[in-house]
């Protein structure tokens, strides 16, 4: 078959219902960032998130998906994404990367952060603190985007400049190239992709309908990875500590909406310039 994979492109009701969503993955997450800290264990944070998706009467995406066993993703310093929480204790300057998905009424919401435990290497808060940046800086190139591909050329650009303003001591961050961000709403994972780097695609027109999870990874060494050998964990291969962020965004007539933002992105972009539409 040629050309690209269909896009689900979704209405405003629609939208409004990933909002949904949005907030409850939003919820989870606030309640699991004041629970991260030293001497509790990543099971406990599963707990925690699924708690607060079970209030809201919502059902986890990722519990079962394709057999996975967790509510959370729970990845801890070399660890990159799909760590799987268990009885592994957090200790001190941890680099804690938690990946959260809520479904309502069959629309899914998606979102991650990072949480560098005091005690840690102003390295290890450099690199999160850039990949949050390029996360955001990502979003903002969505909202005027004739092409899918800014996004990514975008999250590069903050990538590289870290490393010329003389973080991870000059040395250019690695931004990891086999996961990448990918459509959201009646699956979890749709077309189309969202890369975190430059391509000589430059993807599908940007639309309205158009949901997307943007979610750079980035390591302080090389950007190679591997997978352990329960199937999930996806660790770096020269052991270097990762950051993951993540987004779900909704692209509308007028503009574009954070949908896992309590704000919708409003604070955040407007730091960039970029307003977000009205949810109406």
């Amino acid at each position: 078959m040629f050309g690209r994979e269909r896009i689900e492109y979704k209405t405003p009701d629609q939208v409004r219902v990933m909002r949904r969503a949005g907030l409850v993955v939003a919820d989870a997450l606030s309640a699991v960032r004041e629970r991260v800290a030293p001497g509790v264990t990543t099971a406990e944070l599963d707990a925690v998130a699924a708690a607060v998706i079970a209030d809201a009467g919502a059902t986890p995406s990722f519990l079962g998906y394709h057999g996975y066993p967790a509510t959370l993703c729970v990845s801890v310093n070399d660890e990159v994404v799909h760590g799987i929480p268990g009885a592994r204790v957090l200790e001190p300057g941890d680099v804690v990367s938690v990946d959260c998905g809520a479904v309502v009424d069959g629309w899914h919401g998606d979102s991650a952060i990072t949480v560098v435990l005091d005690g840690g290497e102003k390295a290890d808060a450099d690199l999160a603190e850039t990949t949050r940046q390029a996360m955001w800086a990502g979003i903002a190139a969505l909202a005027s985007a004739e092409r899918l591909g800014a996004v990514g050329e975008a999250v590069e650009d903050v990538v590289d400049a870290a490393a010329e303003a003389g973080l991870n001591d000059g040395r250019r961050y690695g931004v990891v190239e086999e996961y990448v961000g990918h459509g959201i709403g009646s699956a979890m994972h749709q077309p189309p992709d969202v890369l975190n780097y430059r391509a000589r695609d430059r993807g599908p027109r940007v639309k309205p309908g158009l949901c997307v999870a943007i979610e750079p990874m980035v390591v302080r060494g090389q950007r190679f990875t591997q997978v352990l050998d329960d199937d999930w964990t996806v660790v770096t291969v020269d052991g270097s500590r990762a950051s993951h962020w993540e987004h779900s965004v909704a692209v509308l007539e007028d503009g574009i909406w954070v949908l896992t933002a309590h704000d919708g992105g409003a604070a955040e972009l407007g730091t960039l310039g970029v307003e977000v539409a009205p949810l109406v």
